[in-house]
């Protein structure tokens, strides 16, 4: 990872790159969290609702790597926990959703699902772009890397479920998209954690060590 962004001055310019970054991919979310989550509803969508649950993380994600960019590695390696633990929460409520779809069984909206997954590819594909060139500076910025590819790879997922919605006229491809979704959120939860875990060791070796300065006898 880049060595210039473990300077921890506020004036570093790699991490008012970063925050140059990271307010516009929270931008995009946010916005994104608001239309997808309503489209998921009115289409019944479990897929695309998993879609904008993602979103909502990462809007999450992004002002949480803010709030570290200039902070040192230990800081930024405990944020990327709790970004593991958002996307391993963000799978959770997708497997709640799919258990709701099985028992109240319902075909989706594959319009809704095809123009609502279009417009999030590319306001994900736009984040994807804009992280590139930091996705090696540091661990803060390598996990939000990571969470803005599982957006790309959630769009295009669903919008294979909604071709398949359209051929079959059924409600099954859309709950085998939402569970692999589900799997790909895992997997990268894992991947994320483990990352996290790794530099906050590196972190712990590389403060100096604490030590006391004991009187070596009493006053008399």
């Amino acid at each position: 990872m880049g060595s210039c962004c473990h300077d921890e001055s506020a004036f570093n310019p790699c991490s008012a790159r970063q925050r140059r970054t990271l307010w516009l991919t929270l931008g995009i979310n946010a916005l994104m969290f608001g239309v997808m989550v309503g489209a998921a509803w009115y289409g019944r969508s479990t897929a695309l609702l998993a879609d904008s649950l993602d979103n909502l993380g990462d809007a999450l994600t992004y002002g949480l790597s803010l709030y570290v960019v200039s902070r040192d590695r230990a800081a930024k390696a405990r944020v990327a926990l709790f970004k593991g633990g958002l996307i391993l929460a963000a799978a959770a409520g997708v497997v709640v959703q799919i258990v709701h779809r099985l028992f109240h069984p319902g075909v989706p909206l594959f319009e809704v699902m095809g123009v609502f997954s279009l417009l999030g590819l590319a306001a994900n594909g736009a984040c994807l772009w804009l992280l590139w060139q930091h996705r090696e500076e540091d661990i803060n910025m390598s996990s939000v890397w990571a969470c803005s590819r599982n957006d790309v790879a959630g769009n295009v997922a669903v919008l294979v479920a909604a071709a398949l919605v359209w051929l079959t006229a059924a409600a099954w491809p859309d709950v085998v998209v939402a569970s692999g979704l589900v799997l790909l959120l895992l997997v990268s939860s894992v991947r994320v954690l483990s990352a996290a875990l790794a530099e906050l060791r590196v972190a712990a070796k590389a403060s100096p060590a604490q030590t006391t300065d004991l009187p070596t006898s009493l006053p008399g």
